[in-house]
This record gives C-alpha cells, structure tokens and sequence, in this order.
C-alpha cells in the first residue's frame, strides 16, 4: 500500500500560487440538493444542503453540510487537543454523526479564463483542472419568483439530462450550481426534467466585510499552557471555514494532479482507511495514531454500485 500513496503523491504537481488570482466574494446562495441515487428507490433520495459563493468572475459550489460538519470536527480536535495538553504523542479520535455521504468535491469556476477546478481532500487537498463545459442554453419567455428574485427560464442538455433552469435577470453572475453556469445571470434553482436531481433555491445573502471570517485552511486554535492562543496545523482533514470568508480562491496547499491518479489515491484510502491516515501522516513527518469509525470497503465487493446507479452525470447513447 505503502507503493500505490508513493506512486500517486509521485506523479501529482504542485500548483503554482500565481495560477489563479482570487475574487472577492459577493453573494452566497444556499440550495437543497435533492438526487435520487437509486432509481429503485425514488422514495429515498440523497438531500444536502449545498452553498455557491460567487463574485464577478468566480465562484466555488460546496456542502454546506460538509462545512457544519467540519465545524464539528474541528471542535472535537480541539477538545481532545487540550485535554492533551503536553504530551508528546497525541491521540486524536473523531466521530462523526453524518450516516449518509456528503458531496467531497468543491467546484471552481472561473468564467473570464473559462475554467472549472475541482477540489477534493484525500488528505492531502487535490486539484483538477479542465476547461469548463460549454453549455448551449436556450433562453425562454417564461418568468417566475423566487423569494421575490424575479427569474427568467433556460433550458439545455446536459451531461446527459435535460435541464431547466431558472436565473436571476438582475443578478448579473454567470454561476450557479454544481457544473451548471453560462447563463447571462445567477442560476437559482435548476433540475433535470425527470426532477431525479434538484437544486432548489434556499436563500441568498450578501458578503459583508464586517460578517466573514478567513480562517486558514486546516488550522485551529487552541488556549496555550501559558496563556494565550495557538494555531496548530491539521493535516488530513478539511476543516476549513474559509468559504464563509471575502475572497474566493484555491487552497494554497494544494496539489495538481489528474483524475486518474487521485482515483488510484481514493482506493487506497477507501480499503484501508487507517493504515492510509497512518502513512499519510507518517510521510509528512508526523506522530501520533489516528482512529476513524470508517469502515474499510474491500474492493472486490460491489455492494456500493447499486446504491448509485443514477449518478448526476449520464452518458448520452449514441
């Protein structure tokens, strides 16, 4: 195993800082997430409360519950930090409350470079670049309200499904959520015409200087022995809040890397999650155990198949 982390880290490239310039975040809107997985049970379909930041010319799309449960990540480190104050080999256990799995992967878009990065975290934080798809919308007559944002209708297919799509004539961003942009204003509510993926508009704020908070990715802080506060450095987990902060821009950490290779990563992780954590953390000089309540998924069984055989992207037939 100790290969296959050697050989994915091996060929993985670090990213230029200068790659991508930030944008100032303007507007965050929340959507429902509504995705039925499994098609022979339509009456249980995955629900997430997913959050798009954006301004001019980026934007990000990301688990709004992934970020909460993050927040309680990093409460639990911290809590367990402090009772272990002084000791030389810590042991850091976390639980986590969620059963259902949350979408990993954040989304990038950058409409002037017309540019899609996907971001996913296998310990290390990982990036895939690509050019952002070329959606052809058609732009309808049709108009409706959404929380008072009036909204004018789209239509389009789409990585196999046909979408409708309702945007914000007043609100002049090319984004909206998960892969879904173009449009000459915010996309606020989108789904396919089988309504088996939905993201329903749940709210939209402003960014305000006075409310944001940029905290650094993977840290956190915690009261020193002689007073005080001291940032510590979490590798491993992402448990940052840094979307909720002014300006939208890639993890400064980060590695490029393609998607074969981060899938060659992910199974490895995914087979044995400890023995990965372990090494991962032993490899970037690091003490200490680390215990998950994940379980490992062999990967000769299939048992995860059937539960997504609906996945959001559909191959077209030919």
């Amino acid at each position: 195993m100790k290969r296959i982390f050697t050989t994915c880290l091996a060929t993985a490239i670090l990213l230029s800082a200068k790659a991508q310039e930030p944008d100032k975040a303007l507007a965050r809107v929340r959507y429902t997430f509504t995705h039925v997985t499994d098609t022979t049970q339509k009456d249980k379909p995955k629900v997430e409360n997913m959050l798009l930041v954006t301004g001019k010319n980026a934007s990000v799309f990301t688990s709004y519950d992934k970020m909460n449960q993050a927040k309680n990540m990093q409460m639990q480190i911290m809590e367990q930090m402090k009772n272990q104050a002084g000791n030389g080999n810590v042991k850091i256990e976390v639980k986590s409350e969620t059963k259902a799995p949350l979408t990993q992967e954040d989304y990038f878009f950058f409409a002037n470079e017309h540019k899609m990065i996907t971001k996913e975290r296998v310990f290390n934080n990982y990036l895939i670049e690509e050019p952002a798809p070329a959606i052809s919308w058609k732009i309808l007559k049709d108009t409706m309200s959404f929380s008072g944002i009036a909204c004018q209708k789209a239509t389009t297919h789409f990585k196999g499904r046909n979408w409708i799509a309702w945007f914000a004539t007043d609100i002049p961003f090319q984004s909206g959520p998960w892969k879904l942009n173009g449009l000459p204003g915010l996309i606020i509510e989108a789904y396919d015409d089988k309504k088996e993926v939905k993201f329903e508009f749940a709210g939209l704020e402003n960014v305000k200087e006075t409310n944001a908070t940029d905290n650094t990715d993977g840290e956190v802080k915690i009261a020193a022995p002689s007073g005080g506060v001291s940032s510590v450095k979490i590798m491993g987990m992402d448990i940052s809040t840094s979307y909720l902060g002014t300006e939208i821009k890639l993890p400064t950490n980060a590695i490029k890397t393609t998607r074969k290779e981060l899938d060659k990563l992910k199974t490895a992780r995914d087979e044995d999650p400890q023995g990965f954590m372990q090494a991962q953390m032993a490899a970037n000089g690091m003490q200490g155990s680390f215990k998950t309540n994940q379980v490992p998924r062999p990967a000769s069984k299939t048992t995860n198949k059937a539960e997504i055989n609906n996945p959001i992207e559909i191959e077209d037939k030919k």
